[in-house]
């Protein structure tokens, strides 16, 4: 007979390797594709449009852009595992098998994000490679690199599941990407330091949350950054506390999930 702890890691170790072998077993869909994209942005905005423009913070363009568009992939591929995954198993009517067994609600959840988190990193690293023919890298601060990115991935996984929790139809797992998220990860200083915009605009940037992490992984991999790490680090971690106990909530209450 197991005990409570080792049914939990059974469960917990089943829902984690199933969505890392989901998203492996197509990897030409789901791998390869992001490195491919962030190759075009090197060569056109680093290499054919960076090389006619000033540095910044010292810097080449091209090796200030690289953390944001490495950041950029980690946070797109975190968010598209979960929310297809996790609706996947709503319209196969399999989640409800999940939902009733002796499974805590917080264990489910954080099987999905396990295998978001597992995407968003693989595919981080697979694009710091491809980086490596375009320019050298380097690592200021190796604490806050893994550590930033670990906790972004872990954000936009909840994301992807709260997106899943409520859509209605495959096109509902497009809409916020395409709306929402796209629009302000471009707009999260990626391309440019946000203390090149107008007062203005410079304070709205200061509402967008990618800004901070793409700021602090810009100083874990180059030392420079226009947010206060502190900061940068309190509204990240505010956000993962914020969006589990929403997305425990949900499961617990059945939100999206019964019917």
């Amino acid at each position: 007979m197991m005990s409570h702890w080792q049914r939990y890691r059974v469960a917990f170790t089943t829902i984690a390797v199933k969505e890392v072998r989901r998203f492996s077993r197509i990897w030409i869909q789901t791998i390869v594709p992001p490195m491919i994209t962030t190759a075009l942005y090197f060569v056109i905005f680093g290499q054919m449009i960076g090389s006619q423009l000033a540095p910044i913070d010292g810097m080449t363009y091209m090796d200030y852009i690289v953390p944001g568009l490495i950041m950029m992939t980690i946070i797109t591929n975190s968010y598209a595992n979960v929310v297809s995954s996790f609706y996947g198993s709503k319209f196969g009517r399999f989640i409800e098998e999940l939902l009733i067994s002796p499974i805590p609600p917080s264990l489910i959840l954080i099987g999905y994000i396990t295998g978001g988190v597992a995407r968003g990193l693989i595919v981080g690293i697979m694009v710091t490679l491809v980086a490596t023919f375009f320019t050298d890298l380097q690592v200021h601060n190796i604490f806050v690199v893994l550590s930033v990115t670990t906790l972004t991935a872990i954000l936009f996984s909840m994301a992807g599941f709260i997106n899943a929790v409520y859509a209605k139809s495959f096109d509902d797992i497009t809409l916020i990407p395409t709306f929402v998220l796209t629009p302000l990860t471009y707009l999260g200083g990626i391309f440019y330091s946000i203390e090149m915009l107008p007062g203005i605009w410079h304070d709205i940037s200061l509402f967008n949350p990618i800004l901070y992490m793409v700021n602090t992984f810009r100083y874990g991999m180059l030392g420079v950054s226009d947010i206060d790490l502190t900061l940068a680090y309190g509204v990240i971690f505010t956000f993962i506390a914020i969006l589990y106990s929403f997305c425990l909530w949900l499961l617990k209450s059945g939100k999206g999930t019964r019917s």
